[in-house]
């Protein structure tokens, strides 16, 4: 999986970059130790360098360590969503951050989880991850539905990837088969831009927040044609799979792309393990929270959605710390989310 720096082009300052690759660039989560070895230390599972989970973790464990005393957080370099979650599994991570789509098959043993239900909770719930099919506009002019990309070269993300399972249940929910109806390639981010740059595929898919580093680069040398995910396309792709919600990246968003895009996003949730005590939970949701201007430094485009009131987009039920802190505040929470 391509890796690059930190970058401080999102809203960070210096002096915050510095305290994040501090906490950020630390032994990998599989060296980490959870709760359940050593209380004092919090382990926390991001991603690659090469997006947003990696510094928001990396703020996650400043504010911990900042505002807890007796406890040492540090966050962890992964390869995202899939992996954070079998972390937690192997109580190797005390929070990891993923897609709502990989926890919801994770909590139901599904997918890639099959028959290996894990037991996780939700901490937090963070900003959505837009799904972005990417074309250039030098080449991509006959791509007016998502549709349309059948028998072209297609990039669907890394293998095992948060963004390949995002994509293969599209696919899915359309009735199309990523083997048979295009010419699959299995690219991370960084590679699907340089595939893109040489012509050697037609588009590619991004599951990630608006504004993600990868795709500005892009950009910076080829402009950018998004593909449209046509009404009837969202309708059957949000029944199938109720954690799609239909989502629109305004035009701006990407200097080259001026016009309004339909599309579909799903949430950035922060899972727990269920043996994490409800005091623990209730601490550390209680710190992050009433924190989050932090938090919101690293990814300004999400700073309107990192409230509590969106505890409800959760896919699965809440850790009973955060929800005691819910409820203090005053949200209501759905029966549905109750452990």
């Amino acid at each position: 999986m391509g890796r690059q720096r930190l970058r401080c082009g999102v809203g960070l300052s210096l002096g915050l970059c510095i305290t994040l690759l501090t906490a950020a660039c630390s032994q990998p989560a599989e060296s980490g130790r959870s709760e359940t070895g050593d209380p004092s230390r919090i382990s926390i599972a991001t991603g690659t360098t090469a997006g947003i989970y990696y510094p928001m973790g990396g703020a996650m464990a400043e504010v911990i360590n900042r505002k807890t005393k007796g406890v040492e957080a540090s966050a962890e370099t992964t390869g995202g969503s899939v992996q954070n979650l079998r972390l937690v599994a192997e109580r190797q991570s005390d929070l990891a951050i993923a897609q709502s789509d990989v926890v919801h098959q994770a909590y139901h043993g599904k997918g890639e989880f099959s028959g290996k239900a894990v037991k996780t909770q939700t901490l937090m719930v963070l900003y959505p991850n837009v799904y972005h099919a990417v074309s250039l506009q030098s080449r991509g002019g006959d791509l007016n539905c998502f549709g349309d990309i059948k028998g072209k070269r297609f990039s669907v993300g890394a293998p095992g990837s948060g963004n390949e399972l995002a994509t293969n249940l599209v696919f899915d929910a359309l009735g199309m088969s990523p083997d048979k109806d295009i010419k699959r390639q299995r690219y991370a981010y960084a590679e699907t831009a340089s595939a893109l740059r040489d012509g050697q595929i037609d588009a590619g898919s991004w599951v990630v927040g608006e504004g993600h580093g990868s795709l500005r680069e892009l950009e910076a040398t080829d402009a950018l044609r998004l593909v449209p995910m046509c009404d009837d396309e969202v309708a059957r792709i949000s029944k199938k799979y109720p954690f799609y919600n239909k989502h629109v990246i305004k035009g701006g968003v990407y200097s080259t792309v001026k016009k309004d895009v339909p599309t579909l996003a799903l949430w950035n949730v922060v899972s727990v393990p269920t043996h994490m005590s409800e005091e623990r939970g209730y601490e550390l949701a209680r710190t992050l929270y009433e924190n989050v201007a932090a938090l919101n430094k690293v990814y300004e485009a999400g700073a309107e959605y990192l409230v509590l009131e969106n505890l409800t987009k959760s896919p699965v039920p809440l850790h009973p710390g955060v929800l005691r802190y819910a409820e203090e505040k005053g949200v209501k929470i759905p029966d549905r989310l109750r452990p």
